[in-house]
């Protein structure tokens, strides 16, 4: 390979399936049995969407935005042997408190999952007095501790790098309001323990480009290679029937990932398949996770479609590389360092 994953094991069994044809443009490809998780997947959970996975023991786990039939979304949690096919548990991700007690969010929605060292996180969105970011750490996927929210209202969309840098943990994550935010940059934030927040650094916000020319947001943890941190994010636009979303790339500065090395100028995926043009929101492709090959340079994107389902599309680590440095375009907010 060209470039190279770092600090990330391989993962010889990931799911893969190859394109049926050679490549000719945008080099991503859609699993051809998507969408991987359908409607109604199980009790009482009329949709899953928006949902992180991860390796773990040879197999994989996840956390699932499951949209109840009361329409009320939280947590759940999943396991899968080969990364297609996924059991959930039919209750509730059980969080509780550093004392452990029961704590559970009044909602929860689009998590993330990150293993730093030797411990996992969820991130999420839920209620805080207002829109905010929830975060807890298990060790086990048994117990799962929540910890104080890293921000005041309002914010989304947060992610956290998964490894330290410079000895902190970093958190990409989008300041918004009340409401359905028809605005919205990334920042990254950076923390001593996972508890006291700062250092806040602008890293990209959205662009003249219409296909994420409303607000933007960070996606699947960052991706650690030889060229930075390879980043897979949603962008936003809108329509006279409404927003779409579409999944972008950039790469950022491995030490000061504030700042963005290539920032590709078109989406990489935007929704062209019934099962992303056609659910409870029309036209979303939203990244959430990765499972990625160290020693191939494979990866798979796991991305939320229509509000209703899972898919899974392919790329690999040269390719997709190559195609966001051919295709990228630098404006001066995105590499300064995002201080003012």
């Amino acid at each position: 390979m060209k470039y190279q994953i770092l600090n990330a094991p391989a993962v010889p069994n990931m799911p893969w399936q190859e394109t049926e044809g050679s490549i000719t443009d945008i080099p991503i490809w859609r699993y051809r049995e998507n969408p991987v998780i359908r409607r109604n997947p199980l009790k009482n959970v009329a949709r899953i969407f928006n949902s992180a996975v991860i390796p773990y023991e040879g197999k994989f786990v996840g956390v699932f935005r499951g949209e109840q039939k009361d329409g009320i979304p939280f947590v759940y949690f999943g396991r899968s042997e080969d990364g297609f096919y996924w059991n959930f548990d039919e209750e509730k991700v059980p969080f509780v408190d550093g004392n452990g007690r029961p704590f559970m969010p009044a909602y929860a929605y689009d998590p993330r999952l990150v293993k730093v060292e030797d411990s996992y996180y969820a991130i999420w969105c839920q209620d805080a007095y207002g829109a905010a970011i929830g975060m807890a750490k298990t060790d086990d996927f048994k117990t799962w501790t929540r910890l104080e929210n890293p921000f005041l209202p309002y914010n989304r969309n947060a992610v956290l790098f998964p490894r330290r840098i410079d000895g902190k943990y970093m958190i990409l994550s989008r300041p918004s309001d009340s409401g359905h935010t028809p605005f919205g940059d990334i920042f990254l934030s950076e923390s001593p323990d996972l508890v006291y927040w700062g250092r806040h650094r602008h890293v990209m916000g959205r662009s003249e480009k219409w296909w994420e020319s409303v607000k933007i947001g960070a996606g699947a943890a960052p991706i650690e290679t030889s060229e930075g941190w390879l980043l897979f994010y949603h962008g936003v636009t809108g329509t006279c029937n409404g927003l779409v979303y579409s999944i972008g790339g950039a790469i950022l500065d491995r030490d000061e990932p504030s700042k963005v090395l290539y920032r590709c100028k078109t989406f990489l995926l935007t929704p062209e398949e019934w099962y992303e043009e056609r659910g409870f929101v029309p036209n979303v492709c939203f990244p959430c996770a990765t499972i990625h090959d160290a020693e191939t340079g494979r990866i798979a994107i796991y991305y939320g479609c229509a509000d209703s389902y899972v898919s899974l599309a392919f790329t690999k680590l040269d390719l997709i590389i190559d195609y966001i440095k051919e295709n990228s375009v630098i404006r001066e907010s995105d590499s300064e360092e995002g201080r003012r």
